[in-house]
């Protein structure tokens, strides 16, 4: 009887781990399905992915996130929507929070939404970009508004007043 339990106490303590590495699992896969929901519902791929808004969400996900050539061109110059893959490839989960809470984008991207987001739900979205991996190339840097975009253009008014 001594013998048994002593086994039987073993294995518990030997299986322990391997039920929280599985939780662990659970949680890791749990908090990536949340960030694809999110990238979905936010509206991120309307512009970090290309065509995606023009073809109703249609874009393999594969191709999600590489940013965009397509700039966006108002008052403030052009801006073109980055490459995220590759900007969280080489950003770690602590750098992204501190970015996002300090956002202060130029548009169209919605900086206000980004800093309204919980802690769990930027979390969320770095974890599900880092595993899409890597992909595309780098999008156009920022034009100033007196000089002229290289490409195609979403043209936004003069604000009145």
């Amino acid at each position: 009887m001594f013998k048994f339990s002593i086994t039987v106490a073993a294995s518990a303590l030997l299986a322990a781990p391997l039920t929280s590495l599985a939780g662990d699992a659970d949680a890791a896969r749990a908090l990536v399905e949340r960030g694809r929901y999110l990238v979905k519902i936010a509206g991120c791929n309307d512009c970090h992915t290309p065509g995606y808004a023009m073809s109703d969400g249609k874009v393999a996900e594969s191709e999600w996130l590489t940013g965009d050539r397509l700039g966006w061109k108002g008052p403030w110059g052009t801006t073109y929507p980055p490459n995220l893959r590759l900007f969280f490839a080489r950003t770690t989960e602590s750098q992204w929070l501190k970015t996002a809470r300090n956002a202060d984008f130029r548009p169209p991207m919605p900086s206000p939404s980004l800093r309204s987001m919980s802690d769990e739900d930027l979390r969320a979205l770095y974890h599900y970009v880092r595993t899409l991996a890597p992909a595309g190339e780098a999008a156009p840097g920022y034009v100033p508004p007196e000089q002229p975009a290289a490409g195609p253009v979403v043209l936004f008014p003069m604000p009145p007043g």
